[in-house]
């Protein structure tokens, strides 16, 4: 069911903050439309032009851009334009180099202990050695001339997702992290943090990846909870120390300005939650030709510009796209990301409180530990005051009257979104809501009813629109958040369909990897061993968060001896 019309911005104008990129980017993104005209849209990829490296300065490739364009008329021939890119840049990718991880061994000690069955044990280290294939350092060229890169000098070698995502990206570098600690590769999984310390440090927030085109957006906020995951493996009190500082600027940048709201509950309290909105309004420079097209039915300026805005706002959230950010699905020119309170950010945000609590604790600074513990436990009424929907057992997305008007906004039972989602069960993998048991019960009972269960395991959505954050489509993220917390909480049952689910999910995986080789994006849940479609580029291989989310299941539940591993 859409969202009505009912909720429309008293303002169409889009006034929110702008962070311009590079000129570099600038540049790239004519290359990047020229490219399209001249190679057409056959296994085209924009995002490939923007990755690209300057082999000289940037005012000769300019010049030289502007002098074939002269030459030209309408189209630049496809030899003019492969000369001129051979000769100007190099390869995307080859600001990266690959590296081998200080700390990776065929088979570490105690790894994966309740993993009994060979052939599922033999196919978790194969697993394991992709992260040889995934590890890269920033190239010294970069640090010596980083004005001839999108890519940005981060200090540590990092683990990329694969395929076209050449750099880092935030928060599948959680489920990275997971997946290595499950390998035992501990001062790789604290490098990942270090550098996106390192964004924090330069940017003030985790960028959504690390590129110059991605320095006007984050992405879930989850830095908290890598962390708190290494902490509680090593015990480095180093690592909490250096990382304390850059979670509170990280904290202040998503609970201050643009991101926060508030709402006035039916007994007249005001609470304060979060929504995601990016500093752009114009083309994203990865996808420019795409979100281009995508407006080009849009005549007023500003309107395309508010457009735009919840284009990277969409992706912020991770779920770039999906019809739950659409008030008319599945027409993508609706999307209003900014016009929603998300579930699920909110739960990372109380995430992040209560782990900064703990980690502040641990360092001895109590007073920081007990503001922290008190801004949880604001947020936890917030999200079961605003949020929660006791009839279907979810915690729902709110859909704001608007999304620049005077605050506070009151509180109306219509504007839940009923839909469901994935993300309407992601507050249970916190412990605030997963110690809960009445709560769990319901919960559980509440997914095993709405359709979401699959035989390959949790669909994103319930609607088949094309999108791939949509149904059929399934992804490890969301695997992970739902089954460990049900998983971690006290019901015997909720720990059974959570092992369930994530057997299911491991089949599909191990399928998946039999039939083509590798391990992917997103699978298809209806089809055990299929990966999943859709969106704006191709199903892409790799796969960093697929193969994290693996390791952590088996490392959780095993695999006895006698389970069948096929579909």
């Amino acid at each position: 069911m859409a969202i009505t019309e009912s909720l429309s911005n008293c303002s169409s104008s889009d006034t929110g903050p702008v962070i311009p990129t590079t000129p570099l980017v600038t540049f790239l993104e004519r290359v990047q439309e020229a490219a399209l005209k001249t190679f057409n849209e056959t296994n085209f990829d924009p995002k490939l032009y923007v990755d690209l490296s300057l082999k000289l300065d940037f005012s000769t490739a300019e010049k030289g851009f502007d002098e074939l364009r002269k030459s030209a008329n309408a189209y630049l021939s496809v030899e003019g334009l492969k000369g001129f890119i051979e000769k100007h840049f190099e390869g995307a990718g080859n600001d990266m180099v690959y590296v081998q991880p200080v700390d990776f061994v065929p088979e570490p000690e105690g790894f994966l202990p309740k993993v009994e069955n060979p052939e599922v044990r033999a196919w978790a280290l194969e697993v394991h050695a992709l992260w040889k294939n995934l590890s890269r350092k920033v190239s010294d060229e970069v640090h010596k001339r980083p004005e001839l890169h999108t890519i940005l000098p981060l200090p540590e070698q990092v683990m990329i997702p694969g395929s076209r995502f050449r750099e880092v990206y935030y928060w599948d570098s959680y489920w990275v992290i997971r997946g290595l600690l499950a390998s035992k590769m501990h001062e790789t999984a604290k490098a990942i943090v270090t550098n996106l310390i390192y964004l924090i440090e330069e940017y003030g927030y985790v960028l959504n990846g690390a590129r110059a085109y991605y320095t006007n957006r984050s992405q879930p906020p989850l830095l908290s909870a890598m962390v708190h995951a290494i902490y509680s493996r090593t015990g480095d009190m180093q690592l909490v120390r250096k990382s304390l500082p850059a979670l509170l600027k990280e904290y202040h940048f998503w609970n201050s300005g643009i991101h926060k709201v508030t709402i006035q509950d039916a007994q007249s309290c005001n609470h304060t939650l979060n929504r995601y909105y990016a500093m752009w309004n114009k083309p994203r420079p990865e996808s420019s030709t795409i979100d281009t097209k995508s407006a080009s039915n849009i005549s007023n300026v500003s309107e395309k510009q508010h457009f735009y805005r919840e284009v990277a706002s969409s992706a912020e959230s991770g779920w770039d796209f999906s019809t739950r950010w659409m008030r008319n699905p599945p027409d993508l020119t609706t999307l209003a990301t900014t016009s929603i309170l998300p579930v699920d950010l909110n739960a990372y945000i109380l995430r992040m409180e209560l782990d900064i609590a703990f980690l502040a604790k641990v360092t001895g600074d109590n007073s920081t530990a007990e503001h922290f513990l008190k801004a949880s436990q604001a947020r936890k009424e917030a999200i079961k005051s605003v949020f929660w929907n006791a009839e279907m057992g979810q915690w729902l997305d709110y859909w704001l009257n608007d999304s620049t008007c005077q605050e506070p906004q009151t509180w109306e039972a219509c504007n839940q979104n009923k839909n469901v989602f994935a993300s309407n069960f992601i507050p249970l993998w916190i412990e605030s809501f997963h110690s809960d048991k009445s709560l769990v019960k319901k919960v559980m009972e509440s997914l095993q009813k709405s359709g979401l269960l699959r035989a390959a395991g949790i669909a994103t959505s319930l609607t088949n629109s094309g999108e791939q954050w949509d149904f059929p489509n399934g992804w490890a993220p969301l695997q992970h958040m739902i089954v460990e917390g049900l998983g971690r909480s006290e019901s015997k049952k909720a720990r059974s369909v959570a092992e369930d689910i994530a057997v299911r999910w491991i089949r599909t995986n191990y399928a998946g990897y039999k039939k083509t080789g590798t391990m992917h994006e997103k699978y298809d849940v209806e089809k055990c061993g299929e990966f999943g479609g859709g969106g704006e580029y191709v199903p892409q291989t790799g796969f960093g968060w697929s193969n994290g989310v693996v390791l952590a299941f088996l490392e959780e539940f095993g695999w006895p001896q006698d389970r069948k591993i096929g579909c």
